[in-house]
């Protein structure tokens, strides 16, 4: 779910993860394209690189509780 983001240089730009998607999940609280809640969209103009990668590591999180809850409907 990181196409953008390179974890072994620290030293670039952390892309934002945008994706033009752009709907909130009631359910979740997550933006159905990018996986950040509202305040996470709202402050990534604001956040430095650290913040930016904290977004990344949660959006990796919410992505494989999404990928499991896919699993369970499925089965």
């Amino acid at each position: 779910m990181t196409p953008g983001i390179d974890n072994e240089d620290d030293d670039a730009a952390v892309p934002s993860p945008c994706i033009s998607v752009c709907r909130m999940d009631a359910s979740t609280g997550w933006c159905e394209g990018c996986l950040r809640t509202i305040d996470e969209i709202a402050g990534w103009s604001s956040f430095d690189d650290d913040e930016k990668r904290a977004v990344w590591d949660a959006i990796e999180e919410r992505h494989a509780q999404f990928m499991a809850r896919q699993a369970q409907v499925r089965r």
